[in-house]
């Protein structure tokens, strides 16, 4: 699971963002939220996940930002960088670079524990969004029908790398976290997937945002 994190450019003038101050105080849709938008290839997802991250935060706070769809990471940081937004939610993989420079400021991240790449940064919920959880996650499937001994070696494989020490300490300096031997089964993937879309549902609804 890779969790994201909610940051503004160097001179962004939003310290007091998590308490609400300052989005109170600005004009109806006066900041700005870089999303990237949806790609081709994601046509499962109503947005990618700093999008989903961004309504959440919306959400949370309830105010609205007016959102800036991107295609990728990249313009959305320049952008973030030039001051043309005010605020960016992404992954951890694809920042921790320009926090730790200096060049951006990041506020929380959005998992439930301090990620050790960024040890300093806290969750979102000791900034002041309780139950303020976002991260990307992928699950392995196999067609229906597949024979239950292939799952089973599937799955057999699948908690042998999960629990290999090298690849738990990569995952870590990525910003990312290994999910526990009981998430890594069948079972354990439909109970997330389920509270997954139990979560996200009302949001989307809310918000009006579908995939077309």
């Amino acid at each position: 699971m890779i969790p994201q994190r909610l940051r503004v450019g160097k001179a962004g003038n939003l310290d007091d963002l998590l308490g609400r101050d300052a989005v109170a105080t600005a004009p109806r849709g006066g900041l700005h939220h870089a999303a990237k938008a949806r790609r081709v290839l994601q046509i499962f997802c109503p947005g990618a996940a700093s999008h989903l991250c961004g309504l959440l935060f919306m959400s949370a706070i309830q105010a609205d930002l007016t959102t800036v769809p991107y295609k990728g990471t990249a313009p959305a940081i320049n952008d973030l960088l030039g001051g043309q937004v005010d605020l960016l939610c992404d992954q951890t993989t694809n920042t921790t670079s320009y926090i730790k420079s200096g060049r951006i400021k990041a506020y929380a991240v959005t998992s439930k524990a301090r990620v050790p790449s960024l040890p300093d940064l806290p969750p979102a919920a000791e900034a002041g969004l309780p139950g303020f959880e976002v991260s990307v996650w992928h699950g392995v499937y196999a067609p229906k029908g597949t024979p239950k001994p292939v799952i089973d070696r599937l799955v057999a494989a699948l908690q042998a790398g999960i629990a290999d020490p090298a690849f738990g300490q990569k995952m870590a300096e990525l910003g990312s976290v290994v999910v526990s031997k009981d998430k890594a089964t069948p079972e354990g993937l439909r109970n997330h997937l389920k509270a997954e879309i139990d979560k996200w549902t009302p949001i989307i609804r809310k918000a009006g945002v579908y995939a077309d």
